[in-house]
């Protein structure tokens, strides 16, 4: 691992420590000021350094060895999301708000189309590597993962491709959503379905 990845792979114990001093602040210190401090750590620090780090290590689709002696940019982009992953309620609270989570992925580069329902289990690995139509709705626990890892002959391979859900389509509860998957306008996926790698799911007839 690259000096590089070592440094990134801080990064979620120091927006911890940054949320806990931001806490404190806000406990010995209460008012608007402690209040929008704390809520710039939380949401807008990670959303910032990632669009940083893309700017420097732009994100490549396809296969690369993410164990190869060079530096692999997913990695970085992953270590500033790992901290929604781990605590999913961050983002289960802006599925409250009618379109604020769909705000919250443009701002990390997903195409977000309008009238798009969320529920408060659904669950995002890459937050850049979306693309959403107007009128889809995401079940309960719906999960899409623009990435995958698999140990191969050569070493550890990272397949990354962005997801495409087309408008007006309905997921239902417990689906998953391989990288490259594409879904057409108007398709509904059943109750617990999967859709594995590069998967394309027409609407029916």
């Amino acid at each position: 691992m690259t000096l590089r990845a070592r440094l990134f792979g801080l990064f979620p114990l120091l927006w911890l420590a940054g949320s806990g001093a931001c806490v404190l602040y806000l406990a010995s210190a209460p008012g608007v000021v402690s209040v929008l401090a704390l809520l710039a750590v939380l949401y807008l620090v990670p959303v910032a350094t990632y669009r940083l780090h893309d700017a420097f290590w732009p994100l490549v689709e396809g296969s690369s060895r993410i164990d190869a002696p060079g530096y692999a940019p997913w990695w970085g982009g992953h270590q500033c999301q790992l901290m929604y992953s781990a605590l999913p309620a961050l983002e289960a609270a802006l599925r409250l708000v009618p379109g604020l989570y769909s705000g919250w992925l443009r701002l990390w580069g997903s195409r977000v189309g309008r009238g798009v329902y969320w529920t408060p289990l659904v669950e995002i690995t890459d937050r850049s590597l979306l693309e959403v139509g107007d009128g889809v709705v995401f079940g309960h626990r719906v999960a899409c993962y623009a990435h995958l890892v698999k140990r191969r002959d050569v070493g550890l391979v990272l397949y990354v491709r962005r997801i495409r859900i087309g408008d007006g389509v309905l997921l239902g509860a417990g689906s998953r959503l391989g990288p490259g998957v594409c879904i057409e306008d108007g398709a509904v996926l059943p109750v617990q379905t999967d859709v594995g790698v590069g998967r394309r799911i027409r609407r029916p007839p």
